[in-house]
């Protein structure tokens, strides 16, 4: 079981930059591949980015590649999104997923725990 909580949303401009954080509960965090998504109101959960266990590869949105970077810091169980050069179609809630299989997935159905999701508006 894994618990996981994100944090670093909020309201900017655009072209403004945030870094979200996800904490992960356990001690199992290297065992997941850890992806973020995306949910605009109306809209199906989209696949922003996913960084495989060891934090060597990394896979991206066509919409955000060249703007957003995912890392992880195993030790301290957290996952990252730098979110640069925002844009106002960058606004949604942003969930941090956990997969125990896979390595790099993109769809929501190959991870097994989310969490609570934070808000990111960016206004124009």
């Amino acid at each position: 079981q894994v618990q996981l909580v994100e944090s670093g949303g909020g309201l900017v401009q655009a072209g403004d930059s945030l870094r979200l954080s996800c904490a992960a509960s356990g001690r199992t965090f290297a065992s997941y591949a850890m992806g973020w998504f995306r949910q605009a109101p109306g809209k199906e959960r989209d696949f922003v980015a996913v960084i495989n266990r060891s934090g060597g590869r990394t896979d991206y949105a066509d919409s955000v590649k060249g703007r957003f970077t995912i890392s992880r810091d195993n030790a301290k169980n957290t996952v990252y999104l730098q979110m640069n050069s925002l844009k106002p179609e960058d606004t949604a809630v942003y969930y941090c997923a956990a997969a125990l299989r896979g390595v790099l997935p993109a769809y929501p159905t190959g991870y097994d725990y989310w969490g609570q999701g934070t808000q990111v508006t960016v206004s124009s």
